[in-house]
């Protein structure tokens, strides 16, 4: 099969109008420039199209349905195992963080957004909170930081038990409920601990993190899997009012491949497993600054358009595939990406205050946390429920119909078997069955059906 490779003159005519992929790499290895022109392109975007806005309206909207009585929304958080189906928060987050991205590469198709990899960085005079860097949104949008106010921040152990998991639904509870992504939220403090927390730039820096992990353990494992099938995404185009959302099937983005996206680490990025499609970009651009490996079934068709480029080293493996009518350049940056600095107006815009906003609560590692299982038989039932709990407790059961409306509650103390009887007065159709805590917490609703 013949490969070629174009001209150089023919990849800087091109260059000049393209987007790029990704090979995103940790916030440490950024370039002054690159750090610069990020956080130009963060407050490019805040003037706008006010992504951040948005998408945290979004997150605080879809944020956590367990505790309402609508179960056909979809939640994006503390899902539990007996709705596995709805577990989303990964492929989502993923979904989430590939938008920013896009934005961002319309500003500057060099940068892709960076991961903060909090278990070996957790200092509050990191860089990563310099004024010129994420410190900058710290005051310009009224974030309110507390750094270190809260804990725990997650630790190499934590990471070592969530990549020795083996079943994708313990490891993804696992992961979102204790420090490798909690820990982050409640240290940062401000908008990080609460549903409103995408209005922090640094929440994407640390969702990058978080989906580099589930990336990690995916090429160990290869078991993630979701039975949901129509997530809906962020993408500016939603609505509220019945109208038809926006969706992606998670199962499409187990596979960070499937967004043109890598993880380099370390002063590497392996590229591999990859066909260039030009689904989201008219050039696919793989830029960074160490070293490149491109092999072991990176093909690049005929008729499509894909540059691989490095301020260091490029090297084109076997199993490297450009074919024939492909336009394919591998460039040395002689440069170092400093070029184009654009004059940004950093439009310091503080977000308006949300008076009685909640603020996540987590538990401290030392508490029970174990998610709260429910089971629940006859379903569906005719007059009498019996509902079974993983663990004692002091609860109230509330049922609930469809409209809302609450038809019965029953208090009970340090049980963790309860029957709700005389039911058999209830209209035909769907309610739902609410365990409230003796602190009034809501923990769990599930939906039942009475024949």
């Amino acid at each position: 099969m013949k490969k070629v490779l174009l001209s150089i003159c023919i990849f800087l005519l091109i260059l000049n109008v393209s987007n790029a992929q990704s090979i995103r790499k940790n916030y440490l290895e950024m370039t002054d420039y690159e750090k610069s022109e990020l956080i130009d392109s963060f407050y490019d975007i805040r003037s706008g199209n006010n992504f951040f806005d948005d998408i945290a309206t979004f997150h605080m909207n879809f944020f956590n349905f367990d505790n309402t009585t609508d179960t056909s929304r979809l939640d994006l958080h503390f899902n539990l195992p007996d709705e596995s189906e709805k577990e989303i928060f990964l492929a989502w987050h993923r979904r989430a963080v590939f938008e920013l991205e896009r934005y961002v590469q319309d500003y500057n198709p060099k940068l892709s957004i960076p991961y903060w990899e909090s278990p070996t960085d957790q200092e509050t005079t990191s860089v990563l909170w310099d004024d010129e860097f994420m410190g900058s949104f710290n005051t310009n949008w009224s974030l309110n930081r507390n750094l270190g106010g809260n804990g725990p921040m997650p630790t190499p152990a934590n990471l070592a038990t969530l990549y020795g998991m083996s079943d994708f639904f313990e490891f993804t509870n696992e992961l979102e409920r204790r420090p490798v992504h909690r820990g982050s939220h409640v240290w940062t403090g401000g908008a990080m601990p609460t549903p409103l927390s995408p209005r922090d730039p640094v929440f994407f820096l640390h969702h990058t993190y978080v989906d580099y992990v589930w990336n990690t353990w995916e090429e160990l494992h290869h078991n993630s899997a979701f039975i949901r099938t129509d997530m809906i995404r962020f993408d500016g185009t939603y609505s509220f009012n019945g109208e038809t959302l926006p969706v992606v099937n998670p199962n499409d983005i187990i596979d960070t491949r499937a967004l043109g996206v890598f993880y380099a680490t370390n002063g590497l990025a392996s590229l591999d497993n990859y066909i260039v499609s030009n689904t989201y970009r008219p050039l696919e651009s793989f830029y960074y600054q160490f070293t490149v490996e491109a092999g072991d079934n990176f093909i690049v068709p005929t008729g499509t358009n894909c540059v691989i480029e490095s301020v260091n080293e490029i090297v084109l493996k076997p199993g490297f595939e450009a074919h024939s009518g492909a336009n394919f350049t591998a460039a040395i940056d002689v440069q170092n990406a400093n070029t184009g600095k654009k004059s940004t107006n950093r439009t310091y815009k503080p977000y308006d205050v949300v008076s009685n906003l909640q603020v996540i609560v987590w538990e401290e590692d030392d508490k029970d946390d174990t998610p709260i299982i429910i089971s629940t038989y006859p379903n569906p039932f005719t007059e009498t429920i019996n509902i079974n709990l993983n663990k004692k407790i002091d609860c109230k059961v509330e049922v609930f119909n469809m409209m809302g409306m609450l038809i019965r509650d029953e208090s009970f103390q340090n049980t963790d078997k309860v029957i709700i009887k005389d039911l058999y007065g209830l209209a035909s159709g769907f309610y739902v069955i609410r365990i409230v805590d003796n602190e009034g917490n809501i923990v769990i609703a599930k939906r039942v059906v009475k024949l």
